[in-house]
């Protein structure tokens, strides 16, 4: 089957166009922005990408059309396809009807934690000899690519499993129910909830339907390892639940420690304890490590399979990653743009970097952010760092009375080389800059390790 995928070079459809190919289909696709990485992989994949969503692209007669969500009415390939009565379909309907129903799904759902969850449950599973197929939204060090079929896909007499980050994003202009309400899983975690993304949802309420809805699409014989030290998750939980119900928090199976190094897991039942070294920082991957020990001895993975492949985790782009130091500077790169991620990230290396001073960057990029929706708990999100530096440009709201509480150790600035200059100024030996953006923040990274080393 020829499919031509639209939106491309997004990493949910940059993994799909990956699953598409590994499974035998000839793939091409398109976007509006067509560049590295993802133009690299997909070319390196044999994948041939078009800049561009022009209408006569529908002459390359596929067979179907997969339709990204970042397409909307008036795209004029999008129109050509509608006016023709040309086959298309979602990213997420087509991932369920050719590669997930052929799989037994384990779903990682909540507003924070999603990929690092994923990552380790992906990882566990790999390193306990599943080999697991894999969509994700990001690039685990271990794992190396966000997509990947299972080994074994449609040649094992036993389906095997497939993890994917199950997000609560809207599928398509034409189907505007969550992407993960498409995955049907035998398990789903249910890691934590809050308001996000204001550009589609309405409140917190109509979060919680659509994670109902997700609750509603596992079978009975099938579990949901939920945080029932969430209130939000516990709601969902009571609006009603048909298969096993198993906690990881307060009730878990399992108690967790970390010092020093040293992720200790303990089973509640047998009080048999595994230690292990953690290279993750943060209360929050804690919760992460216990909600896949959870729900990877759901499956049937003994205690010391789990530990082990915990203890191997590298970390994942992007998501506290060192890019480089430069005469005693660390410059970190996170992708934190939530107040709660925002706290707990900075929280997290705090714990690692203890006395030594900590110099937060920040982006206000996502779209809830540009909307201000956190204009009145991002200073207090911030807190934890020693000097705040915020990029202000293309915002609808006041940065500089929104963060006017961090007062003197707030420098706010409209230009990228400014910004650069003032960080560079301040910094000295021995400091930590973690920059925070769920974007490229054009390049600031190498650009700071650039100018330091200058």
């Amino acid at each position: 089957m020829h499919i031509h995928i639209l939106g491309i070079c997004g990493t949910f459809m940059g993994g799909i166009a990956v699953l598409a190919k590994e499974a035998g289909h000839h793939v091409t696709g398109c976007d509006a922005n067509v560049y590295p990485p993802m133009s690299t992989q997909l070319t390196e994949q044999g994948i041939h990408l078009i800049e561009g969503f022009e209408a006569d692209q529908i002459n390359l007669n596929p067979d179907l059309f997969v339709v990204g969500n970042v397409v909307s009415r008036g795209n004029p390939l999008m129109e050509a396809i509608l006016d023709n009565d040309l086959n298309y379909v979602s990213g997420p309907q087509w991932l369920s009807e050719h590669i997930l129903k052929h799989c037994r799904t384990l779903a990682i759902a909540g507003t924070h934690g999603k990929t690092t969850t994923s990552s380790l449950a992906a990882w566990v599973l790999e390193q306990a000899g599943y080999q697991p197929g894999f969509l994700i939204g990001g690039v685990a060090h271990n794992l190396k690519v966000s997509a990947r079929l299972p080994k074994h896909f449609l040649s094992a007499q036993d389906k095997p499993w497939f993890v994917i980050e199950a997000d609560e994003y809207d599928t398509a202009f034409f189907d505007k129910r969550s992407k993960f309400i498409h995955y049907h899983p035998e398990i789903a975690i249910l890691n934590n909830l809050e308001f996000d993304h204001a550009d589609i949802f309405k409140d917190l309420d109509a979060i919680k339907t659509q994670f109902h809805h997700l609750v509603r699409t596992v079978p009975s014989k099938g579990s949901l390892v939920y945080n029932d030290s969430d209130d939000n998750i516990n709601d969902v939980i009571q609006q009603g639940s048909w298969s096993h119900l198993v906690p990881f928090e307060k009730k878990g199976l399992f108690q967790l420690s970390v010092s020093d190094g040293q992720l200790s897991l303990m089973h509640q039942s047998t009080q048999i304890t595994h230690t292990v070294s953690w290279q993750l920082l943060g209360k929050h991957n804690e919760m992460n490590a216990k909600a896949v020990a959870t729900a990877l001895s759901v499956i049937g993975l003994s205690l010391e399979s789990i530990s082990e492949g915990l203890s191997s985790f590298q970390g994942i782009a992007r998501r506290m990653e060192v890019r480089g130091s430069v005469n005693g500077i660390t410059v970190y790169d996170d992708f934190a743009h939530h107040p709660t991620a925002i706290a707990t990230t900075l929280a997290g290396l705090r714990e690692k970097v203890k006395n030594q001073r900590i110099v937060a960057v920040i982006e206000p990029r996502s779209n809830t952010m540009k909307q201000g929706v956190w204009a009145e708990t991002l200073a207090n999100s911030l807190n934890g760092a020693d000097w705040v530096f915020a990029y202000g440009a293309n915002l609808g709201w006041d940065i500089e009375s929104a963060l006017l509480p961090l007062a003197d150790k707030l420098k706010i600035d409209y230009d990228i080389d400014q910004l650069i200059s003032h960080i560079c100024a301040q910094v000295r030996s021995g400091d930590h800059i973690l920059v925070m953006s769920n974007g490229g923040f054009a390049g600031i990274h190498q650009r700071l390790l650039t100018a330091l080393a200058s």
